[in-house]
């Protein structure tokens, strides 16, 4: 099984080129950069002190597992009362990956974690927009290899954003079909 930069190289670029009719390389869509975030929300709602720091460090250590590289601790822009919220007070994690660690990170999402994830049959296309980006939730973390279940505190789920330089949806996902994204047919 070739990596997904070898596929993008080797199968993609032609195919695409032929499809579509680019003459330049540099004009083809390309994967430019994937984010990977978590929202703490209930899992630290009715937690204070001491617990409270433990669930944020064991939540973002457990992205930078995942994501193979340190995950940054996004914060409250501004009070709300509904939702107990604080300025300034931590609300969630996300890591941005680019170049080899973004395409390690997509062939185990594609070729291991969604054939592991329960009553998976495929990516549906809605998750692409307009621009051409997929966007993806995932449940439960815990079906990354690198997870021990055993050691989790917290189950929590994750929101996967692949941003692409296609210009529509139609070359998107196109673009997700040759690199071997499972989509549902239409």
């Amino acid at each position: 099984m070739a990596d997904m930069k070898t596929v993008y190289e080797k199968k993609a670029v032609p195919h695409m080129k032929e499809k579509f009719g680019y003459k330049s390389r540099m004009a083809l869509p390309r994967i430019e950069k994937v984010v990977i975030n978590t929202g703490f929300g209930r899992l630290i709602g009715t937690k204070t002190g001491d617990d409270h720091r433990k669930t944020v460090e064991a939540i973002s250590g457990d992205l930078s597992q995942i994501a193979g590289q340190h995950a940054t601790v996004t914060r409250a822009k501004h009070s709300i009362a509904g939702f107990k919220l604080r300025e300034g007070s931590p609300v969630g994690a996300k890591v941005t990956l680019r170049g080899k660690r973004m395409y390690d990170f997509l062939d185990r999402l594609v070729h291991v974690v969604l054939p592991r994830s329960r009553d998976f049959r495929g990516i549906d296309l809605t998750t692409v927009d307009q621009k051409g980006n997929l966007s993806l939730g995932i449940k439960e973390h815990i079906f990354f290899p690198e997870i021990s279940p055993e050691k989790v505190r917290d189950i929590f789920g994750l929101q996967i954003t692949v941003a692409t330089s296609a210009r529509n949806k139609k070359e998107g996902v196109e673009l997700f079909r040759v690199l071997g994204f499972p989509l549902k047919e239409q």
